[in-house]
């Protein structure tokens, strides 16, 4: 059942707003972010359907991903180039605005936290500091580099007027050379750049404003924490900072508060409580006493919490750039809440800077990002019968979309509850919101009516119209297990937890997720001395993509886990397990009483018909995001698939 807003109160997020005169239809604004949707370093097609979907959700304002000002900066392969971005800006603001939506053009400069691979030339910084995560030293910006960057500034502003943009947002967030200035970690000059750190920012901003005039929307992205106190943007000095670059400017029209710099991501994961900038957020919009609207940054995914931040006055307008990458739909479905797919902050499929250029997307709604080349869920098929067998999120998602274009659906799981491995991971630390995406995969096949059969196995014989998604199980161990040791497969252990004994516990953890440090912290929490060992360098080396590996690397520490790198397991014993070097070959005995099997997983094996079509883990086990995929290609191709009598 739909409901208005009102019933709902979530009705704050619905309210229109005017920004330079110009009219955005909801409080909710999508933020700059890499997608690597580009063509070359244009705007491109892609880029064009990903930012439209949003805009008919209803997100109120579309900021583009940032576009470099000056060539100097090329800080990933398909990093957008002002120069390159009139066309694309244009097409977006066409698709866009007949929805509501403003669309903002994002401009900046990477500075030292960029990269010169692809430029091939020296990074541009306030002074020879060099960045703490490329361990590049950057060239010191001269009078005229200064003056090329504010006239990039101006000439990129130029593009995006000529564009028929709404309006055009400074960066000097987490990656941006203007915070760089801003930054006394960063701004070591003795020049007017360095006795006033605000200076070159003021400029910018000034030129900015002068060409885009007073009727488009002039934005700023703020860091105002850089989560380095000792000689960074505190939060304590960023009201000040913000207040004097709303003055000064005179008129900007929006100020998104945001924290992080080279030391500290902006978008942390899961870990972080969603919100985390609430309190920051107040303080500098009471500081800039209503000079320009104050959007809140910073985890905020659920409605409820972005509503309210609206009505406690901590902002005028809530970023929501994961929650509408998770559901297009947020703000149309704000009537129903129940009804928006929840954004899990797992940072699996949306966090793409990095060097594979993996396509921006979510492991809820694979779709996106991909709107060019995915077709849609929705739609209708000649109506048949449809028996899914598996209950996890393949069988689920696939259950969906069949109920959804229409079909006649039974979806069979041997367990007594629904959600498969989505139910497991949601125990590990840190992953509880990965329930909430079972409860709405859930909810929304009870919704379309499908017909629900828990602790039920079924013979498939010669059925037709059938999807196997009959999930994984624990698959082979290559070391010696010797008698007495007791080894447990990590699933088993999550779903009954108290099959633990007493006694020393090493998790071996050959993949490198978030699974084996999630259960090391887990099986520590219980009061264990444990052990996470890996081959590799790094404990949970594939964390690194969605921001959580240093953070990680704290959290074990700080719970006491022993942590055995460039390890590799070769036998286990009754009392201890034995591992060898990666590289030397040196054999070391750890004490052990349980070892915790993280590895490889397998499909379930089992008997299908031929004509059964077979997703996720049954195919090849991997993630949630593989799982949903797969079960919603072989919804679309059984619903497509001729009906015979």
């Amino acid at each position: 059942m739909t409901h208005s807003t009102q019933d709902t109160g979530l009705r704050p997020l619905t309210l229109p707003l005017r920004l330079a005169g110009r009219r955005a239809a909801s409080r909710t604004l999508f933020g700059p972010h890499v997608t690597n949707l580009g063509t070359g370093r244009a705007i491109g097609e892609a880029h064009v359907a990903y930012y439209e979907r949003r805009a008919e959700g209803g997100c109120g304002v579309i900021v583009t991903e940032t576009a470099s000002v000056h060539e100097s900066d090329w800080p990933y392969e398909r990093a957008p180039l002002a120069a390159e971005c009139g066309p694309g800006w244009t097409a977006i603001t066409r698709a866009c605005r007949p929805h509501g939506a403003l669309v903002v053009a994002s401009i900046g400069h990477t500075g030292s936290q960029g990269t010169s691979a692809y430029s091939q030339q020296a990074l541009w910084a306030p002074s020879r500091v060099p960045d703490v995560a490329s361990r590049e030293l950057p060239m010191e910006m001269e009078a005229a580099h200064i003056r090329a960057l504010i006239d990039g500034f101006d000439e990129a502003a130029r593009i995006a007027v000529e564009s028929d943009v709404d309006g055009v947002e400074v960066d000097a967030g987490q990656y941006a050379l203007l915070r760089q200035f801003l930054s006394g970690l960063t701004n070591q000059r003795n020049d007017a750049y360095g006795t006033d750190r605000t200076a070159l920012l003021r400029e910018v901003l000034s030129s900015v404003r002068k060409r885009i005039g007073e009727g488009r929307v002039l934005g700023l992205r703020l860091s105002c924490d850089e989560l380095a106190p000792w000689a960074g943007i505190t939060p304590e000095q960023a009201p000040g900072i913000a207040a004097r670059l709303v003055g000064d400017s005179g008129n900007i029209d929006y100020l998104t508060v945001v924290r992080g710099s080279a030391l500290a991501t902006a978008r942390p994961d899961s870990h972080t409580e969603p919100g985390f900038n609430i309190g920051l957020c107040r303080d500098v919009r009471e500081a800039v006493s209503g000079a320009a609207a104050v959007v809140l940054q910073g985890s905020v995914v659920d409605p409820e919490q972005a509503a309210s931040a609206i009505a406690d006055g901590v902002a005028d307008l809530v970023e929501l750039t994961r929650a509408h990458i998770a559901d297009a739909d947020f703000v149309a479905k704000l009537g129903s809440p129940e009804r928006i797919r929840p954004c899990t902050l797992t940072n699996q499929k949306c966090g793409v800077r990095d060097v594979r250029n993996p396509v921006v997307s979510c492991i809820g709604d694979p779709r996106s990002g991909h709107e060019t080349g995915d077709p849609p869920s929705e739609g209708t098929d000649p109506p048949r019968r449809a028996l899914v067998v598996g209950g996890g999120p393949a069988g689920l998602e696939a259950a969906r979309v069949l109920a959804l274009r229409g079909h006649d659906v039974r979806l069979v799981e041997r367990e007594a509850e629904l959600g498969g491995m989505l139910n497991v991971a949601a125990r590990i630390p840190g992953r509880a919101r990965l329930g909430a995406l079972r409860d709405w995969l859930a909810g929304e096949v009870i919704r379309l009516g499908v017909e629900v059969s828990t602790s039920t196995e079924v013979d498939l014989g010669d059925k037709t119209g059938v999807i196997v998604a009959t999930g994984s199980v624990a698959g082979p161990r290559n070391y010696l297990v010797h008698d007495g040791a007791v080894v447990l497969d990590v699933v088993g252990l999550l779903r009954d937890p108290r099959g633990l004994g007493p006694g020393p516990v090493v998790v071996h953890d050959p993949v490198g997720d978030a699974v084996g440090v999630g259960v090391a912290e887990l099986v520590a929490a219980r009061g264990h001395a444990a052990t996470i060992i890996s081959q590799d360098l790094v404990i949970g080396t594939r964390l690194a993509p969605t921001g959580d590996l240093a953070d990680a690397t704290a959290r074990l520490r700080r719970a006491g886990v022993t942590l055995a790198k460039r390890s590799v397991l070769r036998e286990v014993f009754a009392g201890h397990v034995v591992v060898t070097d990666a590289y030397t070959g040196t054999a070391t005995d750890i004490p052990c009483s349980t070892l915790i099997h993280c590895g490889h997983r397998l499909p379930r094996p089992g008997a299908f018909p031929s004509s059964a079509l077979l997703a996720g883990d049954r195919v090849a086990p991997r993630t949630v995001h593989e799982a949903i995929l797969e079960g919603r290609r072989a919804a679309l191709e059984l619903g497509a698939r001729t009906v015979t009598a």
